[in-house]
């Protein structure tokens, strides 16, 4: 399930095989809590079945708020539970901010939020995504900053429709891909440094045609991280990108670990909260997946227009995932 404004919600292992990880904002205690599989939201939304006997709202609201304090020591409060049908939701406060959530009603699964499949929600959401005027801050040379999860999926689809936009206004653009932190496993992490360092040591038209190379190989993506099977791909591309690979894995244990917590930081700043957010002169802007759709919200941030503004890019939109 994705809800489309800015939220890649995937289907995880349970929490319970994660380790522990210190969360310090919104986005990151979503990270967490997204612990429910497909299987089991088919048996719950289509059989109205739990996976075991059902507790009160209140006993699975606690018990879900006692998990999270062992997951980001401590700073969860319960506020509320609500039968919703199916689910409860349990409304949780952290660092000020109430968060709804959603658990199963053995009080054993949930997840971040439950999208009614409603024609007027069908509607509302796919609105939220179509481009619509926008006030953006204009420049002279607009800085556009796509936030992406280097594994998720929906974070590669916008890369995709980006590369288009890119080789387009590049010149005119400070077009930048930027980190907001390993939601899927250690590798993703590590693909990340791996991104920065190819920029830093080669420049961000080596590191986009790195990311043209990696986003279409859906043999990447069934390495799902694993070293042994991603070597192999990764030394392909970066024989026919003459890019050398000892340069880059020095580079990933010495400086890119400071660049990736600073964008990192900067993801913070803005309140960034999911894979992809797009940002234009500092604020997040809607738009669609697609080439064009991108050029057009970033011609909207220029003080005067460019003659490039002009032409016309695919309005398809890219594909999620590898591939």
């Amino acid at each position: 399930m994705e809800h489309q404004n800015h939220e890649y919600k995937a289907n995880q292992e349970h929490l319970d095989n994660k380790k522990k990880i210190p969360l310090n904002n919104t986005w990151k205690i979503s990270a967490v809590i997204l612990g429910i599989v497909a299987a089991i939201l088919l048996v719950i939304l289509f059989t109205g079945k739990t996976m075991g006997n059902t507790v009160p709202g209140n006993e699975a609201g606690k018990g879900l708020v006692q998990y999270l304090n062992q997951k980001t020591n401590g700073g969860v409060e319960f506020i509320s539970s609500a039968d919703k049908g199916y689910l409860y939701e349990i409304k949780v406060r952290y660092q000020g901010k109430e968060i709804p959530v959603y658990s199963t009603k053995d009080g054993k699964y949930f997840v971040q939020s439950a999208i009614p499949l409603t024609d007027q929600q069908v509607m509302g959401n796919n609105a939220a995504s179509v481009n619509t005027p926008q006030e953006v801050v204009k420049s002279d040379k607009p800085v556009a900053e796509a936030f992406i999860f280097s594994y998720c999926p929906y974070g590669l689809q916008f890369e995709k429709a980006l590369f288009s936009a890119y080789e387009l206004l590049k010149d005119k653009v400070d077009f930048k891909i930027v980190a907001i932190g390993a939601m899927h496993g250690e590798f993703e992490k590590v693909e990340t440094l791996r991104q920065i360092s190819i920029e830093q040591i080669y420049g961000k038209d080596k590191l986009f045609s790195y990311l043209k190379e990696f986003d279409k190989n859906t043999d990447i993506g069934n390495c799902r991280g694993d070293d042994g099977c991603l070597n192999k791909y990764l030394l392909d591309i970066y024989n026919k990108l003459s890019i050398d690979k000892t340069k880059i894995e020095n580079y990933m244990k010495s400086d890119a670990e400071k660049i990736y917590n600073e964008q990192n930081a900067r993801a913070n700043n803005l309140g960034v909260g999911g894979s992809p957010t797009f940002v234009i002169n500092g604020v997040q802007v809607q738009v669609n997946r697609d080439s064009n759709s991108i050029k057009e919200v970033v011609c909207e941030a220029f003080n005067t227009k460019p003659s490039e503004c002009s032409q016309s890019l695919s309005a398809q939109s890219a594909s999620a995932g590898f591939g």
